[in-house]
């Protein structure tokens, strides 16, 4: 373990929108997004995270809102909205507050509308000074800002600059080398994009398509990660385990990471 890498907990944030997906194929409203949040969060999940994306092809206003209650009643987890601040994210997460609604954090992500799912992140110097109205805009709201970023060191200081919190490492290229020859130089891609991401005095979380089989090994690797956000693999899981079991064993995991 490098010196740098002090062990910390890392939450799992279990994003819902495949849940939402499945649901909108039908219109009987099952699976339920509130129950499927409910059991996540009595299996010990440490937060819930939403995509809500403007055509709400899974994730609906409605659903925030109901997700914003919801979470009222669990005072100790996170509520984090993603999306893009450019399309319908500000709007929505001003109404959240408004409701009185918790919202513990915002990701921003630059999708476009109509992208399949997110695939890279935010790119400085290019998109700096739009960044920074919009990061106070979230803050202002009481939320912690996190910017979707790809594993570039030399980013982070630019991303602490427009005045994020986080930064959330795009973790699909590690995962896509998972179980190949580029397995290690990928780890030492975000092992050193983490660590840029500490010295210049930023949070670390981390998404997309980390799993069972890959997690353990990317947390006992890269320094400092506050939070996993993770959705397709939890609940593709969850329809062979069910929830609770599921978010058992993303938590086993997580926890195996920091044995010494």
């Amino acid at each position: 373990m490098s010196p740098n890498h002090t062990p910390i907990a890392t939450a799992l944030s279990v994003n819902l929108n495949k849940v939402a997906t499945l649901r909108n194929t039908r219109h009987l409203g099952i699976p339920s997004i509130i129950r499927a949040a409910e059991l996540c969060l009595q299996a010990g999940a440490q937060g819930i995270t939403v995509h809500p994306r403007p055509d709400e092809r899974h994730i609906r206003r409605s659903d925030v809102f109901e997700l914003g209650e919801l979470m009222n009643a669990w005072p100790d987890r996170e509520f984090n909205i993603e999306g893009n601040p450019f399309h319908n994210l500000m709007a929505l997460a001003q109404e959240v507050r408004d409701r009185g609604l918790p919202l513990h954090q915002l990701t921003f992500v630059p999708d476009s509308e109509g992208q399949f799912t997110s695939d890279h992140g935010w790119r400085f110097p290019e998109d700096a000074d739009r960044l920074k109205s919009v990061i106070a805009q979230g803050q202002a709201l009481g939320a912690r800002v996190s910017l979707f970023m790809d594993p570039d060191s030399g980013a982070m200081q630019h991303a602490k600059g427009v005045g994020a919190d986080r930064v959330e490492l795009y973790t699909e290229p590690f995962a896509a080398a998972w179980g190949t020859a580029e397995q290690a130089a990928q780890l030492a891609i975000y092992r050193g994009a983490a660590q840029a991401a500490l010295d210049a005095g930023l949070g670390v979380n981390a998404g997309h398509d980390l799993n069972r089989d890959n997690l353990t090994e990317f947390l006992a690797t890269v320094p400092g990660v506050n939070e996993v956000s993770i959705g397709h693999a939890l609940i593709a899981d969850a329809l062979e385990l069910g929830y609770s079991a599921t978010v058992k064993d993303f938590l086993r995991c997580i926890a195996q990471a920091k044995r010494p």
